[in-house]
């Protein structure tokens, strides 16, 4: 998609299995299907969990989803497909096609969902035929099969003439295991050297997850796109175009990364009901498990409140915040201080973490994308930092004598007395201060500390965190 992004960074990345664990092969299972056949419900029901939106209306799922599996220990890919259609109506159904498309030409086997109470759709005909063009082995999972009778119906599916028909209820659990052993029968015929998950457990590669959060139709799937130099999310100019959150795994530079596309986040008053609901809380999710958050903002509108909003929810989760200003291509060129007008007008918005990285970057382009992947790289680097217990006694002993505690009201003329100072965690860097009443810890105090700790140990870009404990 970016051409000039893509002869840049071809030396750089190395592309691995879309999951966040393994390094080896990984098998890639697809599921397909016509809209609203249950193709969601079974992914979540092999899952065991709820990580695809359900939902009654038709086209749901709209880019691909990809976690891995282990089932019997076997270790696989498993892919939830948006749904497959003769004559998609819009730009972002064509793209829902080209997605599906994609999956099941990267798989190694297609699982064919069909809907029993609708019975053999002329669509499912269509499906089919496809799927003959492939050499791809297909299972057909005929969905919603709960009872004899339905069964019974359900027969008429075997004029597909697919070998492997089996009947299930991803709802009611029923026919998922028949499913998965001739899954697993396949996995196995594939004869893949590498089968199994080859990471070394005693050893394991630390993973940097980056989770692209921000509002609406700032850029975040095409930043996505960028990062991995392919159309992995749907682009459009149709705010709420992302629904899931996508994770993709990948190397750059030798630092095995993970990066989580989002939904847009809105103010809690504008959330519509139902599936958008579902991809807010999702986004959230995904900034919680990531270890920074690129938050995209648009260079004509740059920082508002709501991006301070976003924000805030990254800083009480104690992650790493990049700000990424997408769309730079946008403002002239003549205007030399304009650069220097949008850092003021962040950090104004964004007062509570004054050293939070700013990044101007156009994903359209691919120019500043190196940039922000390197200055993640190193503000991973940071958040992982420990600082010997001597050293921090040493800066305890020197922050004491500069500036004694003041005296807190409330406590009886009480002063606050540190007697010990250690790093507990990383990612983010805890620090563990052993003082007689943590109720005397005044918030000025606190920020001196941590100021105190900042500049002695180059703390520059990353969140700490300060946890006062009683003697």
């Amino acid at each position: 998609m970016v051409q000039d992004l893509n002869s840049e960074i071809d030396n750089s990345f190395e592309y691995g299995d879309s999951t966040t664990q393994g390094v080896g092969y990984l098998p890639l299972v697809a599921i397909v299907g016509r809209p609203n056949v249950g193709k969601s419900s079974l992914f979540n029901r092999i899952l065991a969990r709820r990580h695809a939106i359900v939902s009654d209306v038709s086209g749901t799922t709209r880019d691909r989803l990809l976690t891995r599996v282990t089932w019997d220990d076997r270790n696989f890919l498993l892919a939830d497909t948006g749904g497959l259609e003769t004559n998609p109506d819009g730009h972002i159904r064509e793209m829902v096609q080209e997605q599906a498309d994609m999956a099941m030409n990267d798989a190694d086997l297609i699982i064919f969902v069909t809907d029993a109470i609708d019975g053999l759709a002329p669509s499912d005909q269509l499906i089919n035929d496809r799927l003959r063009q492939t050499s791809k082995p297909v299972i057909l999972a005929v969905n919603k099969v709960d009872n004899d009778n339905r069964e019974t119906i359900a027969s008429e599916f075997y004029q597909l003439g697919i070998s492997e028909t089996i009947f299930i209820s991803a709802f009611h659990n029923h026919g998922i295991y028949d499913l998965m052993d001739r899954v697993s029968y396949y996995l196995d015929s594939l004869n893949h050297p590498q089968n199994v998950d080859q990471k070394d457990e005693e050893h394991p590669e630390e993973t940097l997850k980056l989770s692209i959060v921000g509002r609406t139709n700032v850029g975040k799937s095409m930043l996505m796109n960028a990062i991995l130099g392919e159309d992995r999310s749907i682009v459009s100019n149709v705010a709420g175009t992302t629904r899931d959150a996508l994770d993709t795994s990948f190397k750059y530079c030798e630092t095995a990364m993970t990066v989580i596309d989002t939904a847009g986040i809105r103010r809690p008053g504008r959330v519509e009901k139902g599936i958008e609901k579902y991809s807010v809380l999702r986004s959230v999710n995904a900034v919680n498990r990531s270890d920074i958050t690129l938050l995209v903002t648009d260079a004509s509108e740059l920082a508002t409140s709501q991006d301070s909003h976003i924000t805030g929810l990254a800083w009480d989760m104690c992650r790493g915040i990049m700000v990424v200003v997408n769309k730079w291509d946008l403002v002239p060129d003549t205007d030399r201080y304009a650069k220097r007008r949008a850092v003021r007008k962040i950090r104004e918005c964004l007062h509570f973490m004054p050293y939070a990285p700013i990044s101007f970057i156009s994903a359209k382009t691919g120019e500043g994308v190196n940039r922000l992947l390197d200055g993640a790289v190193d503000l991973f680097e940071e958040r992982k930092r420990w600082v010997p217990t001597r050293d921090l006694q040493y800066l305890l002993a020197e922050a004491l004598v500069d500036h004694n505690p003041p005296p807190v009201k409330g406590y009886r003329g009480q002063r606050l007395q540190v007697t010990r100072l250690r790093q507990v965690d990383i990612n983010p860097p805890t620090f563990l201060f052993t003082v007689n009443e943590p109720g005397l810890v005044h918030f000025s105090y606190k920020r001196y500390l941590e100021n105190k700790i900042r500049d002695t140990f180059g703390f520059d870009r990353t969140h700490l965190r300060l946890v006062f404990k009683r003697n």
